[in-house]
This record gives C-alpha cells, sequence and structure tokens, in this order.
C-alpha cells in the first residue's frame, strides 16, 4: 500500500513516515502543492495526509485533485486550526478524517489501524467483483464460494503445489482446472487422473508409462500420464487411495522431476505441475506418507459442501438449466419456485453432482417447459434386519439370547469348529466364548 504525506515541515514528515512504515505502508513524501500534483499524476496513492496551509497554496485543493484522479484515496486532513468550518469543508471535499496539530501518536496509530483494514476490505471487494456469479465455470455467489475463488486467483499464477480437499461432488476437478487455466501453464496440457478408479499396477502404469514387453500384455510401449502433462498440469483425484509404495515413487519424482516407465533403463525429466485433491484426511500416516503430504500441500484449498452454501442453490439450478437444456434440446421457461424450497430444504449428500442430477432427471420429464418436482425417490437405504416389536410385544432376553445363538453358530463355522479362532471373530477372549456358549447348552 501506499501513502502519501504532503507537509512543509520535515519534522511532521519524518514522524508520519515511521508510523506509516509500521502499519506497512510505502511512503512518498511532498513539502508543497507543487511537489505533491507531480506525485499524484504519476501513482496510485491509498492514503494520503495533507496539511491544510502549504508554502504555495491551499491542501484543500490538493484534497480535491486527488479525489478526483483517485476517489478511492483515503485522506487525512492536517490542520493548526481546528474549526467546525475547516472540518466541514474538508468533509464535503471527501477527507477520511481530520488530525489537529500538534497531533497525538496513539490516536494516529488507531486511525492508521482502521485505514488499514478498511483497504484490505476493498481490495477483496474488487477482486471478487468479476467472480459474483461464474468462475471459470464455477458457479456460486456466497461469502464461502468467493474465498475459494480468490485463492484460485491469488495461488495460480505460482508454480506451486496444491491439495484441495473436499467431499463427493463439491467440485474438485473444476477448481483444479481453474487454477491450470489462471496459471501460465494455461495454454499446456492438463492432464487428469483418479487415483480410486485403478488397481495399483495399473494406476502406476498409468502414471509412469510402460515399455514393450515390460510385463504380460505390453505389447507396444506407453507414454505415462505424468509424462503427457509435460509443461502443463496434471491432476491426482482422491490421491488418498493411492497405495503406499506407489506413493514411495511419486514422491521420488517430485524431488528429482525425473520418470523412469516400467521397463526403461532411462530417465525422462518432466516439468509438471502437480495439483491433487482428496476427501480424506490426508495426515492419517497410516493411508498417507507424511513426507509426501508436505510435499504435495504447500496450499490447501477447503471447499464447502452444498449444506454450507445454500444461498448458491437457485444460481446453481439456473445454470444447470441452461446448460442441460441446450444438452437435451429442451426449452425451460419457467421454474417453480416450490422446487428450489424443496432443493434448498433438502440434505443433498451428493453435493452439486448430485442437484445436477435431480435437475437433469426433471428436465428430461417436463413436457411443457415448466420445471417442477414430478419424481424424486430420496438415496435408498437398505431396510433394517432389526426384529420390529410386534404389537403384543416380545421378550427381549431370549430375541438377544436367539441373535447370540445364531452369531456363535456362524462363528464356529466359519472357524470350521475351532472355537480360539472363533472366539477371535466375534471380539470375545476364549474364557468368555467358553462361558458363553455354555449358557447356550453347547461344549
Amino acid at each position: 500500500m501506499r501513502a502519501l504525506i504532503v507537509d512543509d515541515e520535515p519534522n511532521i514528515r519524518k514522524v508520519l513516515k515511521t508510523l506509516l512504515d509500521e502499519s506497512g505502508f510505502k511512503s512518498h513524501e511532498a513539502a508543497n502543492l507543487q511537489e505533491s500534483r507531480e506525485l499524484i499524476g504519476n501513482h496510485f496513492f491509498d492514503l494520503a495526509f495533507m496539511d491544510m496551509r502549504l508554502p504555495d497554496g491551499s491542501g484543500l485543493e490538493a484534497l480535491k485533485e486527488i479525489k478526483a484522479s483517485n476517489p478511492e484515496t483515503k485522506v487525512l486532513v492536517i490542520t493548526a486550526f481546528a474549526s467546525t468550518e475547516t472540518a466541514i469543508e474538508a468533509m464535503k471535499a471527501g477527507a477520511y478524517d481530520y488530525v489537529i496539530k500538534p497531533f497525538n501518536i496513539d490516536e494516529i496509530r488507531v486511525v492508521l489501524k482502521n485505514i488499514h483494514e478498511t483497504i484490505l476490505l476493498h481490495q477483496k471487494i474488487r477482486l471478487l467483483e468479476p467472480y459474483a456469479d461464474n468462475f471459470e465455470g464455477i458457479v456460486g455467489k456466497s461469502d464461502a464460494m468467493k474465498k475459494v475463488f480468490m485463492l484460485i486467483e491469488k495461488i495460480a499464477p505460482f508454480d506451486t503445489s496444491v491439495v484441495i480437499f473436499g467431499k463427493s461432488g463439491t467440485g474438485k476437478e473444476l477448481v483444479s482446472n481453474a487454477i491450470h487455466k489462471r496459471s501460465p501453464r494455461a495454454e499446456q496440457p492438463f492432464v487428469t487422473i483418479n487415483c480410486a478408479s485403478l488397481p495399483a499396477e495399473l494406476l502406476e502404469s498409468e502414471l509412469f508409462g510402460y515399455t514393450k514387453g515390460s510385463f504380460t500384455g505390453a505389447y507396444t510401449s506407453k507414454r505415462g500420464l505424468i509424462d503427457e502433462a509435460n509443461g502443463g498440469t496434471l491432476f491426482l483425484d482422491e490421491i488418498g487411495e493411492m497405495p503406499l509404495s506407489l506413493q514411495a515413487k511419486l514422491l521420488r519424482f517430485l524431488e528429482d522431476k525425473k520418470v523412469r516407465p516400467l521397463g526403461s533403463n532411462s530417465e525422462i525429466e518432466v516439468d509438471v505441475r502437480i495439483i491433487t485433491a482428496s476427501n480424506k484426511d490426508l495426515r492419517d500416516e497410516n493411508i498417507f506418507r507424511g513426507d509426501l503430504y508436505f510435499r504435495l500441500s504447500t496450499f490447501e484449498i477447503s471447499l464447502p459442501s452444498l449444506d454450507e452454501r445454500k444461498e448458491d442453490i437457485p444460481l446453481l439450478v439456473e445454470h444447470f438449466v441452461k446448460v442441460l437444456g441446450r444438452k437435451f434440446q429442451k426449452t425451460i421457461k419457467k421454474i417453480d419456485p416450490d422446487f428450489i424450497d424443496f432443493l434448498t430444504n433438502q440434505n443433498l449428500k451428493g453435493n452439486v453432482r448430485e442437484l445436477r442430477n435431480l435437475i437433469e432427471r426433471e428436465i428430461i420429464l417436463s413436457e411443457d417447459g415448466y420445471l417442477r418436482l414430478t419424481h424424486y425417490s430420496p438415496p435408498h437405504k437398505a431396510e433394517s434386519s432389526m426384529q420390529k416389536i410386534p404389537d403384543s410385544g416380545l421378550n427381549i432376553n431370549e430375541y438377544i439370547s436367539k441373535i447370540e445363538q445364531e452369531l456363535f453358530a456362524q462363528a464356529l463355522q466359519k472357524s470350521n469348529g475351532v472355537k480360539t479362532k472363533a472366539a477371535e471373530l466375534l471380539g470375545l477372549s476364549f474364557r468368555e466364548f467358553r462361558y458363553r456358549l455354555s449358557k447356550h447348552g453347547k461344549k
């Protein structure tokens, strides 16, 4: 942040410069009106201290000029003649506040702290304004999503690793793609793979490639996805599902930026940005290497669930109606407000993906261009195997005893009659197992 000090007294300028340095401002100084005009013409200032009496004119003129040039500049008027008329005139001209000579340094510090926070807030608002509805295909205007957009904007230009956390259906791949599109690598490949969709052996060959004859069925050589993403970005979705053995190989690649295809004796240098995503806690070293986690998580982005951004649902509905209407060549002229209310009050555990599927179904079923709720089946839940209490009641002890007998019989069957093994299957000590078994008349 840049600040301007306009005052003909060197000591005043020195004190104010010290206070501004403490508050994180880069200061420029002017001793008169002419010098201030030159600086105002060449720089944007977030803040200005303006003396009302200058050797070559009125500070009020400079105030009006700086506000005309940069309306967002916060101007603090300095005056040794604190009159109501002076204050009113300065405020009408756009002054943020005024201070009286000799001023109290602690009071100036408080004023600077408030101005600093105000400027930061306005900067955030300006940064988020372009993304009120849609950011690189990601729809949302909630505060939670604006924070995500702002992080993407800040992270994207820098070639650093990012891990995206979020529940299924929250848009992790969309976010990774947005980072790629906003990065210097945007014209290069964006390659994705879901680590949960392939067995360990196949995942390794997909990532690192292989040479002809390196294993049964390798009739030709294949370039790995890491190599295919050379110059661009590789997105590893659900990286928490990657086997620990393969994690070690990925860590080595991150350290030396070289890949060795399966069956090859030579290495290939690759320049690629790695973005990962997971719905698991990667800090759990039972499923993920700690050293790899720290290499991948320079920046973390946490995506909110749909329940945490319900104000985005009407916007998402409109977006999907347009996109899916074009896909299925169906014109939706009107959306039932009750349909929006229904969606807003649902607990859609599949998040945006489930919302999209629900809207897709209703568009297909719509026959009059009116989108309404015509069919909704909540996610299937398996029926409970628990005994329902009959109207006549039941004997709970007999019921529990019967269940226990059935479980003991199953455990003995699975263990081929070996009681120590059956006890383990039921989580019992051998002594307790024998005791309970004898209660049921068994030996």
